[in-house]
């Protein structure tokens, strides 16, 4: 019974043995980790935020009626180009009925002082043939008549203009024909024959007839995000995209940022404004969709490496890289980073273009790679 024991136990000794044996002998049979190196390369490294927003006219005008009514006809339609004084559209007037009954008023006692002046001097004129009163008087009285006649006279067109908008010898001036106040293009018009419009007073903003716009000035209207406002100033290039115009890129300059943000969606946006250096050759309609690259800083052909290769001493937390040495024999090199645009880094000092860096992390790199 002892014996079958001792045999056992030498057994399960022996067996152990070789395992171990079997797992270091595989162990020492592993190939080494090999290292991949790379290089640093010479980039331009553009540093940037996005914002996104829509094209506008720098300036759109709308045209207003100066007075109200029901739109007659129409002369031009979006798209077309119109001068200063090009005239736009009719309005038929929906006289008001206060107005004109005022307005009948006026003219019955226009006509009433306009009876008692003629017979006034019908009057005097009779005394003065007579030699009864002066020459002044006469004159005076002469006066008289021929203002009461020029208030009658006016009575009758005020009474014309309240009831048909116009009056005899007024015609081009008159308040039922809508005119371009500025030339461009006619953005739009919002209105159709039939239409009833309100004049622009004190009261009311008025009925848009038509918007227009001179649409070789153009800027860019976004927002950014409050986490984004605080790293842009005015006066910062900006480089515009549309998303209906394919492989073109606009430059632009950041002229406004909203000192007040507004909350969207739960966050605080600013409003940017930027103005487009677009050229001639490019029509861009009003109201497209883009997007904008706000530059916040930019290096231009200098040493770069991947952003994935740099290390940080877990103490001093300053960058470096391990430069190979040898046959998979690397040394440490702390660098002096620039600017970075997430994927690219600017090495200032601590590296030079024949260094061969050590691929640390082949996960990330191979991320960035991809």
């Amino acid at each position: 019974m002892k014996k079958s024991i001792t045999i056992i136990t030498l057994l399960i000794i022996v067996l152990a043995f070789g395992g171990s044996m079997i797992y270091l002998y595989q162990k020492n049979a592993e190939d080494p980790v090999v290292y991949d190196t790379e290089q640093a390369e010479t980039r331009t490294i553009i540093r940037k935020t996005v914002a996104t927003g829509s094209i506008l006219p720098l300036e759109e005008v709308l045209i207003k009626p100066n007075i109200s009514g029901v739109i007659q006809e129409i002369y031009v339609e979006g798209g077309d180009f119109v001068k200063s004084g090009d005239l736009i559209a009719k309005i038929k007037v929906v006289p008001n009925l206060n107005a004109l009954n005022d307005a009948k008023n006026g003219i019955e006692d226009a006509r009433i002082s306009l009876d008692d002046q003629r017979r006034n001097f019908e009057r005097q004129s009779e005394l003065f043939s007579k030699g009864v009163v002066s020459k002044v008087d006469m004159e005076r009285a002469q006066v008289t008549y021929d203002q009461a006649k020029q208030a009658y006279s006016a009575a009758n067109k005020r009474y014309d203009i309240v009831q048909t908008g116009t009056t005899s010898g007024l015609s081009n001036a008159a308040n039922t024909l809508i005119r371009a106040t500025v030339s461009g293009m006619v953005l739009e018009v919002p209105v159709e024959v039939g239409n009833q419009v309100i004049e622009s007073n004190n009261f009311n903003e008025g009925t848009t007839i038509a918007a227009i716009a001179d649409v070789n000035k153009m800027i860019f209207e976004g927002k950014v995000d409050e986490s984004e406002v605080g790293k842009i100033k005015e006066d910062l290039p900006l480089e515009i995209t549309v998303g209906a115009i394919e492989n073109k890129v606009f430059d632009a300059v950041l002229d406004y940022i909203a000192p007040k943000g507004k909350a969207e969606n739960g966050a605080i946006q600013f409003e940017i404004k930027g103005t487009l250096n677009k050229g001639d050759t490019v029509f861009i309609r009003a109201g497209l969709s883009a997007n904008a690259s706000i530059i916040l800083a930019r290096a231009d052909s200098v040493l770069a490496i991947k952003e994935a290769l740099v290390q940080f001493d877990s103490d001093t937390k300053k960058p470096f890289v391990e430069i190979a040495t040898g046959d998979q024999e690397f040394s440490r090199k702390e660098l002096e980073l620039g600017i970075s645009d997430g994927i690219y880094v600017e090495i200032k000092s601590g590296l030079s273009a024949e260094d061969k860096i050590k691929v640390w992390n082949a996960l990330e790199s191979e991320g960035y790679d991809g």
